[in-house]
């Protein structure tokens, strides 16, 4: 018999979610060849035989089978290709977060306005805009006065927002949030 096929590997590829090689103990498995073709039912022992044979890894890529399904791989350049595929999903979805625009009861008017112009910025972005008014004092004798200074504020933001729920008091401030309409 020749010593090389019988011969464990020196260094563990380390895994968590597949057994690959000698971590497969299994009496019978159903192997896949490395260009996909069924090579059948076979030991573990056998499989690996044909799997050093061709300088490749045995993977067991479906355990809960009956008989557990192995392939002949080269596990390394799966594991490079599953990585690459998991970083280009990743660069491609889109984070929101959630910009915040806070207001005050007594507000001068180019103050609202430059406030509203952020907020249109952020929803053009793709973010929540959280709106916030502060109640210092006495203003907390009058919510209303909150109230309609957020729903002039919606209003004038509801070419690019919608809002997600009504305007609640949150201890001395009411808040709303506004996202982002969808691009047409």
């Amino acid at each position: 018999m020749h010593n090389a096929i019988t011969q464990w590997r020196c260094f563990p590829i380390s895994n968590k979610e597949l057994q690959i090689n000698e971590e497969i103990r299994d009496r019978e498995i159903r192997v896949v060849g490395d260009d996909g073709t069924q090579l059948g039912i076979m030991s573990s022992k056998d499989a690996m035989k044909l799997a050093l044979e061709r300088n490749l890894d045995l993977v067991k890529i479906a355990p809960q089978a009956v008989p557990p399904v192995c392939r002949i791989m080269d596990y390394g350049k799966f594991r490079f290709e599953k990585a690459k595929r998991e970083k280009e999903a990743r660069k491609n979805q889109k984070v929101i977060d959630t910009k915040e625009v806070r207001l005050s009861l007594n507000i001068d008017v180019h103050d609202f306005d430059t406030k509203v112009n952020n907020a249109i910025k952020f929803l053009k972005g793709g973010d929540k805009v959280k709106v916030s008014v502060r109640f210092r004092g006495r203003e907390m004798a009058h919510p209303e006065l909150g109230q309609t200074l957020i729903s002039r504020f919606v209003d004038a933001c509801s070419e690019y927002g919608t809002m997600d729920k009504a305007p609640k008091m949150e201890g001395r401030s009411m808040t709303v949030i506004l996202s982002a309409k969808a691009v047409k």
